[in-house]
């Protein structure tokens, strides 16, 4: 499998996720795509980040662009963090870490002295088309989602 890259098309995928869907990359032709990767469910930057796109949901949406999250948490964790948040978007699942392995957001981390393999905070912004057009990487969550949502406004002028 080969990593995304910018100007290039996204290759095709399919994730479960909320709501019982699965994802295809392919049956949201015609839209802009946010694909955020966030490390776990219910943790302080990972709640105030999807809260930033939730609350601007309504104005992605008139941006023509959908919102998807990705942890590796499984599918009851991510149901039950966006019936709490009152996410209006889905959450994909990637246990297997096939998308995160496509987007290539496993990073070595450190904490508490520890190193683990984990999920870099890291956004993707695909246009209608298909075609990876933005990439914010090491992701500090103020004032990202605001920028992502410039960016996808910027898609369709």
């Amino acid at each position: 499998m080969t990593t995304v890259a910018i100007n290039e098309p996204v290759a095709n995928f399919s994730a479960p996720a909320t709501s019982d869907q699965t994802i295809n990359l392919s049956d949201l032709a015609g839209k802009n795509v946010v694909i955020y990767f966030y490390p776990k469910d219910s943790t302080p930057g990972c709640t105030t980040e999807g809260q930033n796109f939730r609350d601007l949901y309504d104005q992605f949406e008139a941006a023509n662009t959908v919102i998807f999250g990705v942890s590796r948490d499984g599918l009851r964790a991510h149901e039950n963090f966006k019936a709490k948040q009152s996410f209006p978007f889905e959450l994909i699942s990637d246990k297997e870490e096939e998308l995160c392995k496509q987007f290539d957001v496993i990073k070595l981390k450190k904490n508490y002295g520890r190193e683990y393999l984990g999920i870099d905070r890291s956004t993707f912004l695909i246009d209608a088309n298909g075609v990876l057009r933005q990439e914010w990487r090491g992701v500090k969550v103020k004032g990202h989602a605001d920028e992502v949502l410039a960016a996808a406004q910027a898609l369709n002028s």
